[in-house]
């Protein structure tokens, strides 16, 4: 359940659509500043859990689509399902604990009475979760009439409605907020309860999640209307919840600021990537500093100069080898020559790359074998490598010794290109 081997510095709670991902922005640009920074300051201390309303169908095409970050936990189907890992081991304990008074049958059978009631697409239904569309105006009353039919044929349920549109029939026992107290239950049992946990939502399904006990909470600017009205009408003094002023995930690095739960500002958002914080440095900023210049380097967004190359060429040990994909292998020396005359080759082409799933072990006093994926992307194209980094660690920061990258996802490449990082 918990990759960590002692408590997590934070455990970051989030929804996706709208919260972490804004679906309004194309270049999903405050995605990619979270992303930098979880990777560089909080991956190999803290948790990241994705808790959606989303099924696992329809979790799985949004990652497809949007650069999100692997998650240690994700919570799916507005909290009746929950999976751990990159390879989403599902809870079966907690999935057999929402049976009580829960029949979906009949669920189906009284939902049926009501014609405004429109069932959502085959795969948003799940074993513990019935869900329809319903016009807003209509909900209230809807809501009130069903719950007593229910509760009148013996079952304990609970209905969410949210984003103005989508009805959730649920056992009383499931629910974003629900689930998170579950996980809370477990590490506590494993002597491993948070140090810190952050919630962060945009509507009516997000409101449990802010119920838990002892959580910081950020509703982003985005928030819809009925997360704000229950806000006003349940905890307008509560101090450890605020509305932020910036979208989505821009709203919740604002947050971690805010709570002074660890640093806030993004990788990204430095214009000179040497002065980013580095106390407490790990390797995983150093992999996400180099990555970032190479980013900034090959889009043209630095000026050309000797004096910012030759600073990424330092970090690099001389007789330091490089194995591409392909399995071909080269000197340090030629890859960087590669990339210095790469300046500006994927200047207005939609040119990002993002690191996902960092990890570190020191293997000596001062060597560190580092693992991650390395994601590129150009315009539609996307490509993704697993990547082993061995570093010198110094007093001034690492020296990268070896470099191999194996293509992952069935992405290839015809050879070995230009040999670039």
């Amino acid at each position: 359940m918990n990759r960590l081997n002692c408590a997590a510095r934070l455990m970051l709670v989030s929804d996706l659509d709208y919260t972490m991902v804004d679906h309004d922005d194309p270049h999903n640009g405050a995605l990619h500043r979270f992303n930098s920074l979880w990777e560089a300051y909080y991956r190999h201390d803290s948790l990241l859990v994705f808790s959606t309303g989303r099924s696992p169908t329809s979790y799985t095409k949004l990652r497809n689509e949007k650069p999100l970050l692997t998650p240690d936990i994700t919570v799916m189907s507005v909290g009746t399902e929950i999976a751990y890992g990159d390879s989403m081991v599902p809870d079966y304990d907690w999935e057999r604990s929402l049976n009580h008074k829960w029949d979906r049958e009949i669920v189906t059978d009284e939902t049926a009475k009501f014609p405004e009631l429109v069932f959502q697409s085959e795969t948003e239904q799940r074993p513990h979760k019935v869900s329809f569309f319903v016009d807003k105006a209509k909900a209230p009353q809807i809501i009130n009439l069903l719950q007593a039919r229910l509760v009148a044929r013996g079952l304990d349920i609970k209905i969410i409605y949210s984003g103005g549109e989508a009805l959730d029939v649920l056992p009383r026992g499931a629910g974003k907020g629900q689930a998170l107290a579950y996980l809370l239950k477990k590490f506590q049992a494993d002597d491993k309860y948070p140090i810190n946990t952050l919630v962060c939502g945009d509507s009516g399904n997000d409101a449990e999640l802010f119920t838990v006990p002892g959580v910081y909470g950020v509703m982003v600017s985005n928030a819809q209307e009925e997360l704000l009205e229950w806000h006003a009408q349940n905890a307008k003094n509560n101090e450890n919840i605020i509305h932020a002023s910036e979208r989505c995930a821009a709203g919740i690095m604002q947050a971690i600021g805010h709570f002074d739960l660890g640093p806030s500002s993004s990788p990204r958002d430095a214009i000179d990537l040497s002065q980013c914080m580095t106390e407490n440095m790990n390797p995983g900023f150093e992999i996400v500093k180099f990555y970032l210049s190479c980013e900034r380097w090959r889009r043209g967004d630095v000026t050309k100069s000797g004096d910012f190359f030759q600073n990424l060429k330092s970090h690099f040990h001389p007789s330091g080898i490089f194995v591409h994909p392909s399995g071909v292998q080269k000197c340090f020396d030629e890859c960087l020559t590669a990339l210095e005359n790469s300046y500006g080759n994927e200047k207005g082409c939609g040119f990002w790359l993002w690191l996902d799933r960092i990890s570190s072990a020191q293997i000596g006093s001062d060597t560190w074998l580092v693992k991650f994926d390395k994601w590129e992307q150009s315009g539609e194209e996307r490509r993704c490598c697993l990547t082993t980094v061995l570093l010198n660690s110094k007093a001034d920061g690492y020296t990268w010794m070896h470099i191999h990258q194996t293509w992952m996802n069935g992405y290839t490449a015809d050879g070995p290109g230009n040999w670039l990082f």
